[in-house]
């Protein structure tokens, strides 16, 4: 789910909006691949991250005089960890540090969204994780099946590992859930992640997207892909593409301290309004602007996001510095984010 990084970069390389003269570019990126730092189990690492950033930062402002230029106004990155350029998936680590101080100018594409939060600052992108578009399509059903499971979660409701005691982990919403509606029949909701996941979710009218060690998840975009409500449990969330999703039209959104009244949110929603929410999440648009696909597609998340950097165009004075201004404080931050990568 962390792979945009990589998805981004390729497409970028051919990619008509490549130009090889740096004079003729709106933009500079730089792939850093900061979320492939990972656990020998394969989770994200993502704490050695601001000194991965720092030394590529490092390394493009030595080598070329771009940088210097705008001290990165005109560069973008790419950070989709939990919490962005926060680097850290407990939230309140996370804020603690907050975004590397020299990505203070560059605008940042990250799944992290949530208002009023240190770890997303004005004029960030705000995109869907990674959800791999060939394996969804592989577990398409027929479009006219009956859809028979009312509410569908499949995830942890708990985490153990990093929470031991409870309550931090998604601030309590999930442990709600589960100790509110395991037992109700309306709900199909379990740890157990079944092969027949993604066909489950094609067989269910709302699909629960909660909030977990951050507002966002693959669930989001599983549930538009499948045509199943998403039922968004996430405080100020900030949602990708807005511009293109009309996420109040599609989903549902309930308050995490709603969470016990969900059974009577959902059942109270009319019949017609259902079916609406269902059309509309049938529309190819609303699922192209979701996904990542090899090869790239009109309307897909790479062309919403080359929308998001056009949309900022062209840069206006303050972008550039004047001979010999410095805006960005080198040292700025941990102690221990300053060690060399």
């Amino acid at each position: 789910m962390f792979a945009a990084e990589i998805y981004m970069h390729r497409f970028l390389l051919s990619s008509p909006v490549r130009t090889l003269n740096p004079e003729e570019a709106d933009w500079f990126y730089t792939p850093v691949y900061t979320t492939c730092d990972l656990t020998p189990n394969g989770l994200p690492l993502p704490f050695k991250s601001p000194r991965m950033m720092r030394s590529a930062i490092q390394l493009i402002s030595s080598n070329w005089p771009y940088w210097n230029r705008t001290e990165g106004a005109d560069h973008f990155f790419i950070v989709p960890h939990d919490f962005g350029a926060c680097f850290h998936y407990q939230e309140e680590k996370a804020i603690e540090r907050g975004i590397l101080p020299l990505l203070q100018r560059a605008t940042l594409v990250q799944t992290f969204g949530q208002r009023n939060h240190v770890c997303l600052k004005d004029g960030s992108i705000t995109i869907p994780p990674y959800a791999p578009p060939q394996k969804m399509q592989a577990h398409l059903i027929p479009p006219n099946t009956p859809r028979s499971i009312f509410v569908y979660f499949r995830g942890l409701f708990y985490d153990v590992g990093n929470d031991p005691e409870g309550g931090y982990y998604a601030r309590g919403a999930r442990a709600s859930v589960w100790e509110n509606f395991k037992d109700n029949p309306l709900f199909d909701i379990s740890t157990e992640h079944p092969t027949t996941y993604y066909e489950d979710m094609q067989r269910a009218i709302f699909c629960l997207c909660p909030l977990g060690w951050a507002p966002w998840s693959p669930r989001l975009v599983e549930a538009v892909i499948f045509g199943c409500i998403p039922v968004i449990i996430a405080d100020d969330i900030v949602l990708p593409f807005a511009d293109a999703i009309p996420w109040e039209e599609i989903g549902v959104f309930v308050a995490e301290k709603d969470v016990p009244k969900l059974d009577t949110i959902l059942t109270s929603i009319p019949t017609e309004v259902i079916l609406r929410k269902q059309r509309l999440l049938a529309n190819p648009s609303m699922k192209q602007a979701m996904l990542f696909p090899q090869p790239p597609q009109s309307r897909d998340a790479f062309h919403q996001i080359l929308n998001g950097l056009a949309r900022k165009l062209p840069h206006d004075r303050s972008t550039f510095l004047k001979p010999g201004e410095k805006i960005l404080n080198w040292t700025a931050g941990p102690v221990g984010d300053l060690k060399p990568w």
